[in-house]
């Protein structure tokens, strides 16, 4: 059995012990280290080599934003599951943009939070194609960031016709199975279209592929 190494990261006392004592308390979970603050994630990283960092967004020095922002731009940097209290935030869809692999609510259910850092860990998407829609259709929003419809469409255009297809799909939250059946594709063919976009610019998995989507406003003549 695969053991993932867990590191919290929450500037509450009491919601680290209790996570501690629900995702500790499974076979395949090892919690390596506990941090107060986004100051301290990065040698703590660097000492206990997790797979994986549950990672609170707001504390009082570093925040979880910044500290996801700086892990995911190392090259070996662990996963990040952000943890939060509001599920449509914009500081929780900026963590999504700097490469976070998804979210939790600080009142899921604990099996639910086990779940989604062994999904996390065996490289699967946290968010359902139901929860990114939602989050992109709540907090992005029209384009409000100036440059970025341009810079998103150029890096869109690098793809070929077919990927192109599948990251609007992407986008508009269907699944694997929900592509293939509407571009007449197998589920296969339609995780390796995923894989090639990931590997041509440069994205950590497909809540990104989405974010891009949205940015270059290939999303708004089809269902949100």
């Amino acid at each position: 059995m695969n053991v993932i190494r867990l590191l919290l990261v929450d500037d509450d006392p009491l919601v680290r012990a209790g996570l501690s004592f629900m995702l500790g308390g499974s076979e395949d979970i090892e919690i390596v280290g506990e941090a107060a603050d986004g100051s301290e994630v990065a040698a703590l990283v660097e000492r206990t080599r997790p797979d994986v960092v549950l990672m609170d967004i707001r504390m009082p020095r570093v925040d979880g934003l910044t500290a996801t922002e700086r892990l995911r731009a190392r090259g070996d940097g662990p996963e990040v599951v952000v943890l939060t209290t509001f599920h449509a935030d914009e500081q929780v869809l900026r963590a999504l943009r700097a490469g976070a692999a998804g979210f939790v609510l600080k009142d899921t259910p604990p099996a639910e939070i086990v779940a989604a850092v062994r999904r996390v860990a065996a490289g699967e998407p946290v968010l359902s194609p139901a929860v990114t829609r939602q989050l992109i259709t709540q907090a992005a929003g029209p384009d409000p960031y100036g440059g970025r419809r341009e810079k998103a469409r150029a890096r869109i255009a690098e793809l070929a016709e077919r990927e192109r297809e599948v990251a609007v799909a992407v986008g508009q939250g269907k699944s694997n199975a929900e592509i293939a059946e509407e571009l007449y594709m197998s589920v296969a063919t339609v995780k390796a279209h995923v894989s090639r976009i990931l590997t041509k610019l440069d994205l950590n998995n497909r809540v990104q592929i989405a974010l891009l989507a949205h940015d270059a406003g290939l999303l708004e003549d089809g269902p949100a």
